[in-house]
């Protein structure tokens, strides 16, 4: 089960970038310390994406807020034109590979998403977009959008578990988007083959699968993921976000055993809404679990340890 050590972050609204949400957060274990980096809406309601720094033998203490946006939004017209939000880091020999995720705003439906990718050359202080355009994006395999990334390197080979959109249906009036969560693989990192391969399956009454975070344990794979209902889970907490997980022996087959997430919304709180966006990642002596509360992050974000 997951012990809840309550919330740990919320933005102070003291810059224009960052009036609202501390959303997504993405941990990078360091020696003395986890950098956590997250998305926040400025003055328009674009997120954007930021950092803060906390000790590693105590989370609530916060060693060091970053002061301005990370990535600059793309220009007119790219795929991250609108919005970023990071999705996952990982250490590539000495540089940082930051899949983000690029928003940017249609007619017919509301947004579409894709995944991008910036490098770091300084620690994972500041970071380069590899380029303007998305590392995967709308294709003969992805008609729709692509989302929310977890990245691993696995026996050499780069592997991907990301929302995928399989389609957009009218719910009172309003197109939503219904995802699940499929599979890639890489040889460097930036070119992906993307296969269709479907990790994790929609329930019959869901509407979305987001945010995988996995970790390997010993020979089994574990993934917990923000899960939700078809319709009416902005507000009706029946229906809002809550965490899955699942299970697999080779990375690409999953078995879905949701009663084993050992978290659930609390009884009141920042977090009594909805749970989301799950960042799962090991310290030397802990298991660690960021994740958001009500509002899609709007009131921060918390972290929970694992208690056998």
């Amino acid at each position: 089960m997951w012990q809840k050590k309550g919330l740990l972050y919320n933005v102070n609204a003291a810059y224009d970038w960052n009036k609202s949400h501390a959303q997504v957060p993405v941990a990078d274990v360091l020696l003395d310390r986890i950098r956590i980096y997250y998305a926040t809406r400025n003055s328009n309601g674009k997120s954007t994406i930021s950092f803060i720094e906390v000790a590693k033998d105590n989370p609530n203490k916060i060693l060091f807020e970053n002061n301005q946006p990370l990535l600059p939004f793309g220009n007119l017209g790219a795929f991250d034109d609108s919005g970023l939000m990071p999705s996952s880091i990982l250490n590539v020999g000495d540089k940082k590979y930051l899949y983000y995720i690029g928003w940017t705003t249609r007619q017919t439906v509301p947004f579409q998403n894709a995944i991008g990718l910036a490098i770091s050359e300084d620690g994972g202080k500041t970071f380069q977009k590899v380029s303007e355009g998305p590392i995967i994006s709308v294709n003969h395999i992805e008609p729709y959008f692509s989302g929310t990334s977890y990245v691993m390197i696995d026996n050499g080979v780069f592997k991907m578990w990301y929302l995928s959109c399989i389609k957009w249906e009218i719910f009172e009036g309003q197109p939503e988007p219904i995802y699940n969560l499929k599979y890639a693989e890489s040889a460097d990192g930036i070119h992906w083959k993307q296969t269709g391969t479907v990790a994790v399956e929609l329930a019959e009454d869901e509407g979305g699968l987001v945010s995988a975070s996995v970790i390997k344990a010993d020979t089994i794979y574990k993934m917990w993921f923000g899960k939700r209902k078809k319709s009416d889970y902005r507000t009706n907490t029946h229906n809002t976000y809550r965490i899955g997980y699942a299970e697999s022996t080779d990375g690409i087959h999953w078995e879905r055993k949701d009663d084993l997430s050992g978290i659930d919304v609390s009884a009141e709180g920042w977090d009594a809404e909805m749970i989301s966006y799950p960042c799962v990642f090991k310290t030397e002596n802990e298991l660690v679990m960021l994740y958001n509360g009500n509002g899609f992050g709007k009131t921060g974000f918390g972290y929970a340890l694992w208690q056998e």
